[in-house]
């Protein structure tokens, strides 16, 4: 079955390696800004988390930090759309609770991609084969399994990001 084929993707991805470049990430890395104007993850004046956010998203876009990265991938990749096509659809930009430390996008990281591979691991052929639907925007019309290949692209790409991220503020990158 092709949903093998897309599990087993984003299993070796994870397995090999996403998880293994994100042992031992401080707080201090997770918030690191290697320029200025980085998007990330800010706790508001009432003390809660928020992502930096623009839609559509500036050209060029901003920097990053490990901290938006991983809430991205953690919550806009994986969470949202399992809550939308697994779930109960609760989960949105604005239910989402941010995180603001390092073990709570790790923690947030493991549990939207469980039921984001759960969901998927849930699917038939004919069910891959099925538009996604109006919950997807622009991916409305497109099969649920080219939805779930854009996933596991968007989740290699951006897990890069943060390695490189790692890497660098290993090795003492200043501005």
């Amino acid at each position: 079955m092709w949903r093998d084929q897309l599990v087993a993707q984003l299993d070796f991805y994870w397995d090999h390696s996403l998880t293994p470049r994100l042992d031992g990430l401080t707080d201090e890395e997770f918030r690191w800004e290697p320029v200025d104007g980085c998007w990330t993850v800010r706790t508001v004046p009432d003390g809660d988390p928020v992502i930096d956010w623009e839609w559509p998203t500036p050209d060029p876009a901003p920097v990053t930090t490990i901290a938006w990265r991983l809430a991205h991938m953690a919550i806009g990749c994986f969470g949202i759309r399992a809550s939308s096509h697994f779930g109960d659809g609760s989960l949105t930009l604005e239910t989402a609770r941010w995180p603001a430390t390092a073990a709570e996008a790790l923690t947030a990281l493991r549990t939207h991609h469980r039921a984001w591979r759960d969901g998927i691991g849930s699917l038939d052929d004919d069910a891959l084969l099925r538009p996604v639907g109006p919950a997807e925007g622009p991916w409305a019309e497109h099969p649920m399994a080219a939805l779930v290949l854009h996933l596991n692209r968007e989740i290699m790409h951006h897990g890069a990001e943060v390695a490189l991220l790692r890497d660098l503020y290993r090795a003492g990158y200043q501005r």
